[in-house]
């Protein structure tokens, strides 16, 4: 069996799935529950100055009947007194031992107010800190969360605050409402963080509701800006943490990074770690599904390492992080094309639609007995009336040009895969042109002489 327990910047766990800080982990016997069900830690639902919630606090994303794609929430952090929380956290902790019990904390910028809290913190047995510099909503307005995570100064030196008072782990969670994630990051970094943690959620307005008008979701017939969390924003996640781990600042740090945003399966949380993660946090899908996904992301993930001969979560982190690239260093003479399996299609014609009217119009669709028809008429062939429902579609591979779009169309699983083959060409990156044949790459007249030479048809 895989040992999927972690040592994550000195803070031990049972495995590397730990509860977000929101409401989840608002009080102490919701984690206590939690933890019977196997969650490997907690972080605390952020604890700070007094707030007032209000209602309605969530918005959702339902596509195509699926519900909570994604969450926009308005919620503020803890509304609980300090010391009630402060009571529930050492609680905890006593009780649990070999869990993670990590406080998520936001106060003004001011250095005896970080003092103070981390102070109290540090009396409960609390295994870390994580600094909440991610809330795009209510708190920022106050100089708070995201306020301090987007200005990488205040960062650095609410950063320098904590570490210089604690002897405690210190994360710092980065708001992704940012240009460049790497930025507020190395001003952590500069503040001492032992650790780093991403994404929060992503300022948003969810939606408007077209009967009645109002912005959702609505408080009292107004509506604010939320974060926006959930399945949906996993790969601007993924994105965000491979931009941290492949950043040579970050890696000469040796900091370990905490992933999150939109983790609601083992597969998802495998692809985190593949791409440099070696902590996990969820939250959206706890609060759909109930604290009881965890077991099936446990044993998901250890049958997955058991079936790679991975045998610990540190042999996974960053596995495929070898494969990431800049478009620059990309072969420009790699070729795949798009193949469907008849057996496979149901003559939905999606694929065609998508191709001939946004792509490259490389498929065509062709009557049971091989005469091509239009799909916008019945046709006369072979004498008899051919419907365009069952028409069969066929890629043109000599004109395709490997977009892929069709495959990610198709409703069915298998149906169209992207095949490598021949070029015919050198293998050439852009970089490489750029060096070695400047003006191609400058220029539209060499960049016509150039397909020419090598055999590129663009049509």
């Amino acid at each position: 069996m895989a040992d999927l327990s972690i040592n994550f910047a000195g803070i031990r766990a049972p495995n590397p799935f730990w509860l977000a800080s929101a409401p989840p982990t608002n009080s102490g016997a919701q984690i206590h529950r939690a933890f019977e069900y196997g969650w490997g830690g907690a972080v605390w639902k952020t604890i700070g100055p007094p707030v007032l919630n209000i209602s309605n606090r969530y918005g959702g994303l339902t596509l195509g009947g699926q519900r909570l794609l994604a969450i926009n929430n308005v919620e503020l952090i803890s509304d609980r007194p300090i010391e009630v929380n402060l009571r529930e956290i050492a609680e905890v902790k006593r009780m649990w031992p070999d869990r993670a019990v990590i406080v998520s904390a936001m106060v003004d910028a001011d250095p005896q107010a970080w003092k103070d809290i981390v102070m109290m913190i540090e009396d409960t047995g609390a295994d870390g800190i994580e600094l909440n510099y991610g809330c795009p909503q209510g708190m920022s307005e106050r100089g708070m969360g995201a306020a301090v995570g987007q200005v990488p100064e205040m960062c650095e030196l609410n950063t320098h605050w904590v570490t210089s008072v604690t002897k405690l782990p210190v994360i710092v969670k980065l708001t992704p409402n940012v240009t460049h994630i790497v930025d507020p990051a190395h001003a952590a970094l500069a503040g001492g963080a032992h650790a780093l943690s991403l994404i929060n959620t992503i300022n948003s307005v969810m939606k408007v509701d077209l009967d009645t008008l109002l912005i959702s979701p609505s408080i009292g017939g107004r509506g604010t800006h939320g974060g926006y969390a959930g399945p949906a924003v996993k790969p601007i996640a993924l994105n965000m943490l491979t931009e941290l781990v492949t950043d040579s600042q970050v890696l000469a740090s040796g900091v370990p990074i905490c992933g999150m945003g939109g983790i609601q399966t083992w597969r998802d949380a495998a692809e985190f770690l593949l791409l440099g993660a070696s902590a996990l946090q969820v939250c959206t899908a706890a609060m759909h599904y109930g604290y009881r996904i965890v077991e099936d992301m446990i044993d998901g993930l250890s049958n997955w390492m058991d079936d790679h001969a991975f045998a610990t979560i540190a042999d996974v982190s960053g596995r495929s992080l070898p494969q990431m690239s800049s478009f620059g260093q990309l072969d420009l003479s790699y070729r795949a094309v798009a193949q469907i399996n008849p057996d496979k299609c149901i003559n939905c014609n999606l694929c065609y639609v998508a191709c001939n009217d946004t792509a490259h119009q490389c498929i065509d669709l062709y009557s049971p007995d091989g005469i091509k028809v239009d799909p916008g008429f019945d046709v006369r062939a072979s004498g008899k009336q051919v419907a365009a429902s069952r028409a069969v579609p066929v890629v043109r591979e000599g004109d395709c040009v490997g977009c892929a779009l069709c495959a990610n169309v198709c409703p069915v699983d298998g149906c169209i895969t992207m095949v490598s083959v021949p070029s015919g060409r050198e293998s050439v990156t852009w970089d490489e042109l750029s060096a070695t044949a400047a003006p191609v790459t400058q220029q539209w007249g060499p960049m016509e002489a150039y397909r020419e030479k090598v055999g590129i048809e663009i049509h």
